[in-house]
């Protein structure tokens, strides 16, 4: 079976329904993906789906691909992807399927895809992609079944975190499949929810399910204000993303809202190593290494940050989207619906408000920018940065060029789930963020254009 290589990306697997892959498609996928754990030995998985309006189809035949090789399957149905990680680990299994395609367009499905201690990624993408294509499956007949996790789930959650007061909070599920989840949790731990867009629903119908950007979060910015609520909550489509709004109504940066749980950790866990991706803020590394944890700049994407965490130790980690990992306490994955019990624990326990962070140095940042830039000229334009800004100033090309500047630094990289370029810039004043900003997409869009000439 033919597999297409845009699909299979750096730490997950994700494309447009119907035009990048079908139903038939995602049974051989199955197929693969049984192969593949066989391989290591895993002769059974777990399987969750998300609300997109492909899942239910995508969940069925992912299921009997599996089966079909002989691997045992478990389905927890509808849940968000940190419950099908939970469910591994829970019901003791060491494989499982997330269909998701995490914040994409409603036009989007994709895989995630768990082996052994963690999600896979890179080569072990590739080799599913090539189990897929030369089409020889081992045959088989898996039992299949179906768990109920979310009290498993909910009950891991409140015996782990206690709130000192009671708060008001609003959580913007962005019609996602964590909005429930989280609203129940958060009441039972005995906050008071204002639930807002909170029903499941694939097509996305208020805004996009990405919580990083400023414009998706206006309404729940809006809510916590007229609501006089303490904090705000928003998901992604899967609920493995937090984005977090301020009693002001500000968005926090996933930098500064893994500044305040890497705080918090340190308190309890002296010298431990806390994981930032290369997006973040330098104000993040030194603030840690300040208060006497070891500071580490990771590579951005979901499924390397976990690997990275087991071969690290890092009792923390996190990305400027909102992806934070927990090891101290929880799992080792990302959770948006444990890291906002936890936030709500540890706001109930200060005096001081959410963005209040004593020893913050000031300083002048964009959030991400995407450039939308097609996959085949993305990393042409990434490497023509690379080499261009290696000439001149220092860089950290472990991921795209960040490149340092007396005043700041700024990133270019690719992204791995969008045809698209990133761009971030951090500078000590507003004049020189605004004129690093316009230097760098000058630059980048020259790059862009000589790479679709074939220049680059």
């Amino acid at each position: 079976m033919s597999a297409q290589e845009g699909v299979f990306r750096a730490y997950d697997i994700r494309g447009i329904v119907e035009k990048d892959f079908d139903a038939a498609w995602v049974e051989g996928l199955g197929r693969a993906c049984g192969a593949y754990f066989l391989e290591r030995g895993q002769t059974s998985a777990v399987v969750g789906h998300d609300c997109r309006h492909s899942s239910p189809l995508f969940h069925s035949a992912l299921i009997r691909g599996l089966s079909k090789t002989g691997v045992d399957v478990i389905s927890v149905g509808m849940a968000p992807t940190p419950v099908l990680y939970f469910a591994v680990r829970h019901l003791r299994r060491q494989a499982g399927i997330m269909i998701t395609a995490s914040h994409n367009p409603p036009e989007y499905n994709g895989f995630k895809i768990w082996s052994g201690a963690t999600t896979v990624h890179g080569a072990e993408i590739r080799r599913i992609r090539e189990l897929l294509e030369a089409g020889e499956f081992p045959s088989g007949r898996g039992l299949t079944s179906a768990h109920d996790i979310l009290a498993s789930y909910t009950e891991a959650i409140l015996t782990r975190v206690r709130l000192s007061r009671p708060l008001k909070v609003v959580v913007d599920g962005g019609n996602g499949v964590g909005g429930p989840v989280l609203v129940e949790v958060l009441r039972r731990l005995g906050a008071e929810v204002v639930p807002l867009y909170c029903e499941p629903d694939g097509a996305f119908p208020h805004h996009h399910p990405d919580p990083a950007i400023e414009a998706n979060m206006v309404d729940l910015v809006a809510r916590v204000r007229s609501e006089g609520a303490e904090l705000g909550l928003g998901l992604d489509g899967d609920a493995d993303r937090l984005g977090v709004v301020d009693a002001a109504g500000r968005l926090l940066n996933g930098d500064e809202l893994l500044a305040v749980f890497a705080r918090d950790v340190l308190e309890r866990c002296p010298g431990a190593l806390i994981m930032g991706d290369v997006k973040c803020s330098e104000r993040l590394f030194e603030d840690i290494r300040q208060r006497g944890g070891k500071a580490l700049m990771g590579v951005t994407g979901h499924s390397i940050a976990k690997a990275r965490m087991l071969e690290t130790g890092a009792a923390l980690a996190g990305e400027l989207s909102g992806h934070i990992f927990f090891n101290e306490g929880w799992y080792g994955f990302d959770d948006a619906l444990y890291g906002a019990a936890r936030l709500l624990d540890i706001l109930t326990r200060r005096e001081t408000p959410l963005t209040a962070l004593p020893g913050w140095p000031p300083a002048f940042s964009t959030r991400e920018i995407q450039l939308p830039c097609a996959d085949e000229h993305k990393f042409a334009v990434v490497r023509a940065a690379q080499e261009w800004f290696r000439q001149r100033y220092p860089v950290e090309d472990m991921d795209g060029a960040r490149v340092r500047f007396p005043y700041g630094w700024a990133l270019v990289r690719a992204s791995n789930t969008q045809p698209a370029l990133v761009l971030r810039c951090e500078a000590d004043s507003p004049e020189r963020l605004a004129s690093l900003l316009d230097a760098m997409e000058r630059r980048v869009r020259a790059w862009m254009e000589q790479a679709q000439q074939g220049e680059a």
